[in-house]
């Protein structure tokens, strides 16, 4: 089972459980908590990732931790499903996966904007306004720092893309230049 499926399927169970307990953000807040806990304790991953700890052992950690955080039975039960199926490596894509859902359910969309050098915070502003013209939706603009671009932005939408970084533009004159070459 490919890791998008898996994102997709449990952020959506969990997403519908919320709707039905009225609890969606209370869940997307305790996924947040223990994805955050999960990725700076290496000695946490290592405890899910290796076979050494018993499937008891797993499962009366996440009990305690559930029980300290004041966790929901539902999310609780993912994490021990998740632990007991060997897939809590999938949680950060779970959680992407039910944050998008709750915020598209909401009428919101998010658009993950790449830039490669520092851009003033008026710039996020509007571009969040041109996108939301563009999809008719309130849109949240997630931004991420990614200098291998070495320049410009790139925005994703879902699945739509919408690539203006100079690597890009560097790698398409490349493609342009070899498709001249074997043609002439």
């Amino acid at each position: 089972m490919s890791s998008g499926l898996i994102g997709r399927r449990y952020g959506s169970t969990l997403l519908q459980l919320g709707v039905e307990a009225n609890a969606i953000d209370r869940f997307g807040r305790e996924l947040n908590e223990f994805a955050a806990m999960l990725k700076e304790g290496r000695e946490l991953r290592a405890m899910f990732e290796n076979p050494v700890f018993s499937v008891e052992i797993r499962r009366a950690f996440l009990r305690e931790v559930a029980t300290r955080m004041a966790m929901s039975t539902q999310v609780r039960n993912l994490l021990l499903m998740l632990s007991d199926r060997r897939r809590m490596r999938y949680l950060p894509e779970i959680a992407d996966t039910f944050h998008a859902l709750a915020e598209e359910r909401s009428g919101k969309i998010r658009a993950d904007v790449t830039y490669a050098s520092e851009l003033p915070e008026g710039y996020f502003f509007e571009l969040g306004k041109v996108l939301e013209g563009i999809t008719g939706k309130q849109v949240t603009v997630v931004k991420k720092h990614d200098p291998s671009l070495i320049g410009g932005v790139v925005t994703r939408i879902g699945d739509r893309v919408f690539d203006g970084s100079i690597r890009n533009h560097l790698l398409e004159i490349k493609d342009e230049l070899r498709t001249r070459s074997i043609t002439t």
